[in-house]
């Protein structure tokens, strides 16, 4: 059994936000009551078309994605989305998402009158939206203001998304603890961008996007280890992990537990395989 601020999961392998849809076309290919828990893709208050495509693409070791928060938002999330997640057991984290810190605290104070939710994860990281996110994930003063003002509006536990793309991710990272978050999750993609060399144009629609996969892992691992010197609340790792030995990295550096992505793309049964890699691992530890 694993705790995270109150979180109890069976493991420490979660599937992570915008890799595993809502689950539904997951469910009908593993058992996700084996996960340790549930990530959803974020949810924003209103209904988001996200960015035009071509919106992803391959890379050496990853992947570019410029998918811009694309869902339905929290009416259709709380109509039909969650009642499909609830009938399984397996803890509940949603991924929250907004342009503006109001956003961010009426979707929180929605979604924390849901016995069914177990947590919930700041999305203050993603690179591709041209409002909210990374820009409050960027600078210290923003992150403290909007995680204090989520404090105020839930109990849930609550988990702060770190972005990389910063100079020093420790004083992000101090300054979500400072202002009450629960426990941390890092990294997010770190920004990048691929050029079509026939048609000479970027193979992104926004020319910019967020690199996930093997080829960020180092990065991962690196500020995982700097953010678990400074805090004393517990760290999730993400980013680039495919195997369990990749996942008992990031636990050596200093996480409590994992996310698995874009491996989930590779192969729908990765974060399972995971979990049995890592019970051999760590058997004796």
């Amino acid at each position: 059994m694993v705790d995270i601020a109150g979180i109890k999961m069976r493991n420490p392998v979660m599937v992570a936000s915008g890799t595993f849809g809502f689950g539904e076309e997951y469910s009908k290919l593993i058992d996700l009551n084996k996960l340790g828990a549930v990530i959803t893709k974020s949810v924003t208050l209103n209904p988001r078309d996200g960015n035009p495509p071509p919106r992803l693409c391959e890379t050496p070791a990853g992947m570019l994605n410029s998918i811009g928060l694309q869902n339905d938002g929290l009416k259709v999330f709380l109509e039909k989305q969650l009642p499909f997640l609830s009938q399984f057991d397996v803890p509940i984290i949603v991924n929250v998402a907004g342009e503006t810190i109001e956003e961010y605290v009426e979707v929180s104070r929605a979604l924390s009158n849901q016995p069914k939710i177990k947590g919930l994860e700041l999305n203050i990281s993603c690179p591709n939206v041209k409002k909210g996110g990374m820009a409050f994930g960027i600078d210290p003063k923003a992150t403290k203001e909007l995680v204090e003002s989520v404090r105020l509006a839930t109990k849930l536990p609550l988990i702060a998304k770190l972005s990389p793309n910063v100079t020093d991710i420790t004083e992000i990272a101090k300054a979500a603890v400072s202002a009450g978050a629960d426990a941390l999750s890092l990294i997010n993609t770190v920004m990048g961008m691929a050029i079509d060399i026939k048609t000479k144009k970027p193979k992104l629609a926004t020319i910019t996007g967020g690199l996930s996969g093997p080829a960020i892992k180092p990065i991962a691992i690196r500020m995982v280890w700097q953010v678990a010197q400074v805090v004393d609340v517990p760290i999730i790792g993400i980013g680039g992990i495919m195997t369990a030995e990749d996942a008992y990295e990031f636990i050596l550096a200093g996480a409590k537990a994992v996310q698995i992505g874009t491996a989930n793309f590779v192969d729908v049964e990765a974060s399972l395989k995971i979990i049995e890699g890592l019970k051999t691992l760590t058997a004796g530890k």
